[in-house]
């Protein structure tokens, strides 16, 4: 646990500069913005340009996420959490403070986000979070504390960027930090041993807080009252398959639940145009579809059965339909953004 030195005895004021031992960078504090158990976080300035700077009287908290930045780096084209700019000591009143000066992001938060611009972004969001946590994992780690408070919205375009990478752990440990209600320990539906689906569980949890802002208490706890809680909003009953069976374990890989909230999107999408044709369509071709599909009067999805046959071009298909709603939604936001 960090030492409260840092944010008491050690508080570093605005117009403070830092100047690195090793390597002589200058950076002039502006404003803290948080502080954890591992160290504070503060905007500073260096040559002219913002940067977020963590300090630490841990330096082996310093260097673990330091080479979790350095890990996200080795990634080509991907920008998960900030990146590194520089790591050193600090020498003030005869201590030896350690820090890593990373990029400035800057943006709202994932609810925040979503709250001021509709839910019509969540799904395309929660996609695009889902490859993020697919490279990471694959590169042998998990994030552990995730949570939207952790992830921040920029852009335009929006795009996700994950900060606080103090709870990243490395697979097969134990999960450093988390925070209750996005961890399945708590909920007594799982371990805290660090794998891919403690993350998954976690962006399960985001989606249901879509829906309560607020969070809410455990109460029952377990997975009864969690159904209960997606049974009692309905912008989540459209994705409770895929909740349940995060919240449940069943997903090894960010990559299955992104396919399966992907083709959840599809199925809605085609819904939504067919159901308009069939209400205009006369008795004759409502009896012809009931007949095609048997008598119970429910009828499979076209779009899901062409999913299934097409499995093969699922990642063209989802390629233009990921373009064409990023379009339209981009083009939402920046009518609605003209000066």
């Amino acid at each position: 646990m960090m030492n409260h030195t840092l944010k008491s005895q050690y508080k570093v004021s605005p117009g403070t500069i830092i100047t690195g031992k090793w390597h002589s960078q200058k950076y002039t504090i502006i404003k803290e913005l948080g502080f954890g158990a591992n160290g504070v976080v503060y905007l500073a300035r260096h040559n002219d340009t913002q940067v977020a700077l963590k300090m630490s009287d841990n330096g082996m908290s310093i260097t673990s996420e330091v080479n979790v930045l350095k890990s996200f780096a080795k990634v080509q084209g991907h920008s998960l959490g900030p990146c590194l700019l520089d790591v050193d000591d600090w020498h003030w009143n005869n201590n030896r403070i350690s820090f890593y000066a990373m990029e400035f992001i800057q943006g709202p938060d994932f609810l925040s986000f979503l709250q001021s611009k509709g839910p019509s972004w969540t799904s395309v969001l929660f996609l695009q979070l889902l490859n993020d946590l697919e490279q990471l994992h694959q590169n042998g780690w998990v994030f552990g504390d995730l949570k939207p408070e952790n992830l921040l919205v920029t852009g335009p375009p929006p795009k996700i960027r994950c900060i606080d990478v103090g709870g990243t752990t490395i697979q097969g440990r134990a999960i450093k930090e988390f925070t209750e209600f996005y961890d399945r320990g708590y909920w007594e539906l799982g371990s805290r041993k660090a794998e891919p689906s403690y993350d998954l569980f976690a962006v399960a949890m985001i989606m249901i807080n879509t829906a309560y802002p607020k969070r809410f208490l455990k109460t029952t706890g377990g997975l009864t009252q969690l159904k209960n809680a997606i049974l009692q909003k309905p912008e989540l009953m459209k994705f409770e398959p895929v909740i349940l069976k995060a919240l449940q374990g069943q997903y090894t890989r960010a990559k299955q639940m992104r396919e399966d909230l992907l083709e959840i999107m599809v199925d809605n999408n085609a819904n939504a145009q067919i159901k308009p044709r069939m209400n205009k369509s006369n008795p004759l071709q409502q009896k012809q579809m009931t007949q095609r599909h048997g008598n119970s009067g429910q009828s499979m999805p076209l779009s899901r059965v062409n999913y299934r046959r097409k499995k093969k071009k699922s990642g063209r298909m989802e390629f233009l339909f990921i373009i064409i709603v990023l379009g339209v939604l981009y083009a939402w936001y920046t009518f609605n953004n003209l000066p």
